[in-house]
């Protein structure tokens, strides 16, 4: 039972908060849909822990998309063994996992140590920070440590299958029982996060300015003071 509760109500509860959660803030509350850019108090933190966050993010997310989309399978249809899979997920994707963690470590710090920048934070910036640097390393500790100590676990065969039935709406809770803690602690944060993400300032990563793309000029005023009378 609780297991049914974890692994299959939690992430369609945090699947449809996510996507009506957007479209209700995007409906009644656009004027908030914005980073708050916090650049103009301290720029040399923020400048290398986000140069570091997302070098090391992007590969990450298209390793997870790899890893829990693709079937085992597949990657061996296309001449992938479970060798060279293993060296590019630990190594290849361990590497990028400590970049992430190392720029999310800085960001954090620099929310909560900063004065100024805790100053102009809310709860939930603070929340969202702490949050996504203990996905980050739960992450890194799963690579890196649970899959050298547990050399027989593999999570293609268990937590890729359950998140492709939950994709399917034909989720199997049992394939999460055997997985070790550290993939179970990174699984559920990482849903609770998107289940939080419309109601922060994260939803800013979806506002990219593509309506500059195309303008051929920007247009300047001068101000003028007004002339005095003589």
């Amino acid at each position: 039972m609780i297991d049914q509760f974890l692994w299959v109500v939690i992430p369609y509860i945090c699947i449809a908060s996510f996507i009506f959660g957007h479209i209700f803030r995007f409906r009644h509350d656009q004027f908030s849909w914005t980073a708050k850019s916090s650049e103009f108090i301290e720029k040399k933190q923020l400048m290398i822990g986000s140069l570091l966050f997302h070098i090391g993010i992007i590969p990450v997310i298209f390793g997870h998309v790899a890893g829990l989309g693709i079937p085992k399978e597949w990657m061996h249809a296309i001449g992938v063994n479970d060798h060279l899979y293993h060296i590019g997920a630990v190594y290849i994707g361990g590497l990028f996992g400590v970049i992430t963690l190392a720029g999310m470590l800085i960001l954090t710090l620099r929310r909560i140590t900063r004065k100024s920048v805790r100053k102009l934070s809310t709860n939930s910036d603070i929340l969202v920070n702490v949050l996504l640097l203990f996905i980050v390393f739960m992450g890194v500790y799963a690579t890196l440590v649970t899959n050298n100590i547990q050399h027989d676990f593999d999570y293609r065969e268990t937590i890729s299958v359950w998140f492709r039935g939950l994709l399917i709406f034909n989720p199997e809770a049992a394939y999460m029982s055997a997985v070790p803690l550290s993939f179970k602690m990174h699984v559920m944060t990482g849903f609770l996060i998107f289940g939080l993400w419309p109601y922060t300032r994260l939803v800013h990563v979806w506002s990219v300015p593509v309506h500059y793309v195309g303008r051929s000029y920007i247009l300047y005023r001068k101000h003028r003071s007004p002339k005095r009378a003589s």
